[in-house]
C-alpha cells in the first residue's frame, strides 16, 4: 500500500472515531502497523483532524493518543528494539506527543467557553500521563499550569459578564443531538478511566519481560535514571509527593486509635491494664 493510500484510509478511520475501545484500538493498530514507513505522515493526520474536528471529536482524539502512547511503550518494552530501519525515534508515537503536547492541548481545549466541555477530561489524561511517567512530568506540569490559568481567567470573566460574551454564547453551544452523543461517550470514557485507576505505571525498561523479583532485592532508582527507573520507585514517588507532613491531626488520630485499642478506663488500682474477658 502506497503512502497516499495509507493516509487516506487513516483519515477515514479518524473521522469515524468514537469513544468505544473497539474504535480506538482499530486506529491504534493501524497507526502502529504503518509507523515504520508513514509514522510522521500519520501523526500529521492526527494533528490536522484535532485542529479541524468538532469539540467532541477532539476529545476522542486525545483519548486515542492515551491508548496510542500506552501501546507504543508496551511495544517497545516487549521488543527491545522498536524501529528496525535505524530511525532515531525510540518510543514510536510517544515522541511526537511529547513534542507537540502544547499544540494538541490547545486544539482540544481552545480558549474561551468553547473549550470548557473538554477541560476536565483533558486534565485527567494529563495527570495520568504524569503519574505513570508516560511523558516528561515537567512538560505535563507546564501544560496543566496553562489550563489552570485559562480556567481561572474564564471564572473571573464569568463573574462580570459582558454583552459580547452573552451574545456569543448561543453560537458556541452544541446541537441537541451532539449533547446526547457527548453524554454517552463521556459515560464510556469515565468507565474506562475507573477500570485503569488501579493499573501500575507503565514500565519503560526494555527488559521488563524478565521474571519479576522481590522488591527488597531491586536496586534503588530515581528520576535521573530515565528509562531504567523502576515502576515501584515511580509509584512510591507519587505516593510520597501526595502525602502531607506529620501534623496535629495525625497526633489526634494516633491518640484516638490508641484509645480504641487500649481504653484508658480499663485499669485496676495498681495502674495495670485489665484484660477484657467479655
Amino acid at each position: 500500500m502506497d503512502p497516499f493510500e495509507v493516509r487516506i484510509q487513516f483519515l477515514t478511520l479518524l473521522r469515524r472515531l468514537n469513544a468505544s475501545q473497539q474504535s480506538i484500538q482499530k486506529v491504534v493498530g493501524y497507526a502502529l502497523k504503518y509507523f515504520s514507513g508513514c509514522g510522521e505522515d500519520l501523526w500529521d493526520c492526527i494533528v490536522e483532524e484535532c485542529q479541524k474536528g468538532s469539540i467532541n471529536n477532539r476529545i476522542n482524539i486525545l483519548y486515542l493518543l492515551d491508548s496510542l502512547c500506552e501501546t507504543s511503550l508496551l511495544a517497545r518494552s516487549h521488543s527491545g528494539t522498536v524501529v528496525q530501519d535505524g530511525s532515531q525515534t525510540s518510543s514510536l508515537y510517544v515522541d511526537y506527543v511529547t513534542r507537540d503536547l502544547g499544540k494538541i492541548v490547545d486544539y482540544v481545549v481552545p480558549e474561551g467557553r468553547q473549550g470548557l466541555p473538554n477541560l476536565m477530561s483533558t486534565k485527567q489524561i494529563l495527570e495520568s500521563w504524569r503519574s505513570k511517567r508516560v511523558l516528561d512530568p515537567q512538560k505535563v506540569d507546564d501544560v496543566l499550569a496553562t489550563l489552570d490559568s485559562r480556567r481561572a481567567s474564564l471564572e473571573s470573566s464569568a463573574t462580570e459578564p459582558s454583552a459580547t460574551t452573552q451574545s456569543s454564547t448561543p453560537s458556541t453551544s452544541l446541537p441537541r443531538n451532539e449533547v446526547f452523543k457527548r453524554i454517552e461517550e463521556d459515560r464510556e470514557r469515565h468507565k474506562r478511566l475507573r477500570e485503569r485507576r488501579w493499573v501500575q505505571p507503565i514500565s519503560h525498561n526494555p527488559h521488563a519481560h524478565l521474571p519479576p523479583q522481590l522488591a527488597s532485592f531491586m536496586p534503588l532508582t530515581d528520576d535521573g535514571d530515565g528509562e531504567e527507573e523502576l515502576t515501584l520507585d515511580i509509584e512510591f514517588e507519587n505516593d510520597w509527593e501526595t502525602t502531607s507532613d506529620w501534623n496535629e491531626d495525625d497526633d489526634d488520630a494516633v491518640v484516638e486509635e490508641n484509645e480504641l485499642c487500649l481504653p484508658s478506663h480499663s485499669h485496676d488500682e495498681d495502674g495495670e491494664q485489665v484484660m477484657d474477658l467479655s
